[in-house]
């Protein structure tokens, strides 16, 4: 070989090598984490702050990336097959196109791409720089040709930068936290955490309220010691007081202001004055979100409300544990009662009270039943069955089936829910 030939294969590889930097640095660009850039930006990474500019300007970014690939790939299999042809005459074409694709194909498009795919944030940062550089100077071609490429899509009438997203950006900070669930990377106590974070602003007061059919209220005609028991019965720190009708709420007693007052009267009941000790009720509306309401109880300082409809009837009661429980799940104290809700049976299947709420169903065994038409599981079950089901009566939905187990009156109170999924997996085991 002359002199000449080894400085046309230097040349070659020189383009080779061009050509596995643009397709690495395509690769690892696009696919970077824009969270992990922004904040490496944010601690003063100015090499993640190009990322950025550079990820902000696409058009201009792939139309570098492009050319510079396509360019440094014409350029070396041209050489390559002049040099080729002077080696083996006509038939140094096909050597050209066999070896330049495989090649081509190889080391500079499966490899580097594979490899920056593997770990795009830190080959992003070290490509950021040469990149900047290679889209200034590109910048003159880059803008020619992209007024081509709009006039020519503008005639097609595709109009850049029109295009609304499929997904709102909750939506897709929800679907990324899916993801990395299914992959290993966030637990499921996790996803659950950031999951009811961003339903706090689809949510209203009346799908966490506790329904006023299970709130515990005390009469204020009725003597001071059954008043006394009623608040000290409870659950909650907090009770409502009535006065005529369960209707007309005339304030809360908290359960630290009965204490005090049977102190300062020596444990005589007949002393206390339960009106005095009364504090104004707070009402909110049931069509709240409860993003607002979480900043409501911020802004007043308190932890319980009572939620009222649009007629100014009295729905229920909200505090600020039932909030905090749809981002972190159950909150339970040495207080709460032990009533079991959920119970899974050995057959796959899982007794449910019908008062059990959908979202803390899907939390708990990782379902995805429909709650956008009801907030309980008996309430899903009368909407899509459209009647209140007798017990024994069976239904299936939404890849479940629900089967009626007690009724009360009016109210399902128990139920047997069966994933169907579940059950086809387990007659294909027995059968095979």
């Amino acid at each position: 070989m002359t002199t000449a030939d080894w400085l046309t294969v230097a040349a070659v590889l020189l383009c080779l090598l061009a050509s596995s930097f643009f397709s690495g640095s395509e690769t690892a660009l696009t696919a970077s984490s824009r969270a992990t850039m922004a904040r490496l930006a944010r601690d003063g990474d100015r090499r993640a702050a190009l990322v950025n500019d550079l990820l902000e300007a696409r058009e201009r970014l792939l139309g570098a990336l492009l050319i510079g690939n396509n360019v440094v790939n014409i350029a070396a299999s041209s050489v390559a097959t002049g040099l080729l042809l002077a080696w083996f005459g006509e038939v140094g074409v096909v050597y050209a196109t066999l070896v330049m694709t495989l090649v081509v194909v190889v080391f500079c498009e499966v490899l580097p791409k594979t490899a920056a795919f593997d770990n795009p944030d830190r080959i992003a940062l070290l490509v950021a720089r040469p990149m900047a550089v290679l889209v200034r100077l590109f910048a003159p071609v880059i803008g020619a040709v992209n007024l081509v490429v709009r006039w020519l899509l503008a005639r097609a009438g595709i109009v850049i930068g029109e295009a609304a997203p499929i997904l709102s950006a909750h939506e897709e900070l929800r679907g990324a936290v899916d993801l990395f669930h299914r992959e290993g990377g966030v637990e499921k106590i996790d996803r659950d955490m950031l999951g009811g974070l961003l339903d706090l602003r689809e949510l209203t007061v009346a799908d966490v309220m506790i329904h006023r059919t299970d709130v515990i209220m005390a009469n204020a005609s009725d003597p001071p010691e059954k008043i006394v028991e009623a608040v000290l019965s409870g659950p909650k720190t907090r009770v409502p007081l009535w006065q005529g009708s369960p209707e007309n709420i005339v304030g809360v007693l908290h359960v630290k202001d009965v204490l005090r007052a049977l102190h300062a009267g020596d444990g005589d009941f007949s002393r206390i004055d339960v009106m005095s000790l009364a504090r104004p009720a707070w009402f909110v509306p049931e069509i709240r979100p409860l993003s607002e309401q979480l900043k409501a109880f911020r802004r007043r300082k308190t932890h319980f409300a009572l939620v009222v409809d649009e007629y100014g009837e009295m729905m229920g009661l909200v505090t600020l544990e039932d909030i905090l429980e749809e981002i972190v799940g159950d909150i339970s104290d040495e207080h709460d009662l032990d009533v079991p809700g959920v119970r899974l049976q050995p057959d796959g299947s899982v007794n449910v009270e019908g008062s059990v709420p959908i979202r803390d169903l899907n939390r708990v065994m990782d379902w995805n039943l429909p709650d956008a038409d009801a907030t309980t599981i008996a309430g899903l079950v009368i909407h899509e069955a459209r009647s209140i089901p007798e017990p024994g009566q069976s239904f299936t939905f939404h890849g479940f089936r629900f089967q009626v187990l007690r009724r009360q009156r009016n109210r399902i109170t128990a139920l047997r829910i069966t994933p169907l999924t579940r059950r086809r997996n387990a007659l294909v085991l027995r059968t095979g």
